[in-house]
C-alpha cells in the first residue's frame, strides 16, 4: 500500500473527516510521499518516522506522557480497530527473524548508551536488557501484536534518536542492517496506520500537537 492509493483514498473519504482527522492524514501522507521520494535509508527513515509521528501526537502534557507512552497507547488503539490483522500479519508473518534480531541489538537499546554515556553501570544496563528480552520474548510467545509492535518502535526510536540528534554518520556503514530493517518495517506499518485511522473517521483520534492556525 503506497502514498498514491491512500491519497486517492483521502480524496474520496475527507469529507467525512473531523478537522483534527483531516489534519493528521493530510500531514502523514505528506511525510509518507517524501519518504517514497528518496533514494537513501537514512531519508527514508526520517521521513518515514514524522509520518507516523503525524498520525499519533497529540498534546498529552497534561497526563504527563513520555513519547514512547503516547506512541503505545496510540497502537493499542490502533491494533484494537485492526479488523484484517495487517500488523498482526506484518510482526508475525512478514519480519519476524528482523524483529528478532532488532530485540537483541545492543546499539538500538537506549539503556546501553545511558551506560555508555556513565548514568548507569555496566550491570544495570544488563539487567535492563535481560528484562526487556524477557518482555519481548512474552510477547512473542502469545501473540501480543500491540505489545510487540510498542517494543520494536521504542527501538525504532533510539534509532531515530541517533539520526535527528546528530550521533550518526549519513551514510554510516556502522548502522545499515537496523536502517535498513526499520525502514522496511516503517514503509509498511505507516500505510496501515493511516489507512486504519481513515476507516474509522468517527473515532476521536485527539487534537494535533501543533494545530493549523490561520493567521
Amino acid at each position: 500500500m503506497e502514498y498514491q492509493h491512500l491519497k486517492e483514498k483521502q480524496k474520496r473519504a475527507r469529507e467525512s473527516f473531523s478537522d483534527n482527522l483531516a489534519l493528521r492524514v493530510h500531514r502523514s501522507l505528506s511525510w509518507l510521499n517524501k519518504s517514497e521520494q528518496c533514494d537513501d535509508l537514512d531519508s527514508q527513515f526520517i521521513f518515514l518516522w514524522v509520518s507516523f509521528n503525524a498520525a499519533y501526537a497529540q498534546d498529552t502534557e497534561c497526563l504527563n506522557f513520555n513519547e514512547t507512552q503516547s506512541f503505545t497507547l496510540f497502537l493499542e488503539k490502533i491494533n484494537l480497530l485492526d479488523k484484517q490483522k495487517r500488523i498482526y500479519n506484518l510482526l508475525w508473518h512478514e519480519f519476524p527473524n528482523s524483529i528478532r534480531i532488532l530485540l537483541n541489538n545492543k546499539f538500538v537499546f537506549q539503556p546501553f548508551w545511558s551506560f555508555h554515556n556513565g548514568y548507569i553501570t555496566e550491570q544495570e544496563y544488563k539487567n535492563k536488557f535481560s528484562e526487556a528480552k524477557k518482555f519481548a520474548n512474552v510477547a512473542l510467545a502469545n501473540n501480543e501484536t500491540d505489545k510487540l509492535a510498542s517494543i520494536v518502535l521504542q527501538r525504532l526510536y533510539t534509532l531515530r534518536n541517533q539520526l535527528m540528534h546528530g550521533g550518526a554518520t549519513w551514510n554510516s556503514s556502522a548502522n545499515r542492517e537496523q536502517l535498513k530493517d526499520g525502514v522496511q518495517f516503517l514503509s509498511q506499518l505507516v500505510p496501515f496506520v493511516i489507512d486504519i485511522m481513515m476507516d474509522n473517521s468517527k473515532e476521536l483520534w485527539g487534537g494535533a500537537y501543533y494545530p493549523l492556525i490561520n493567521s
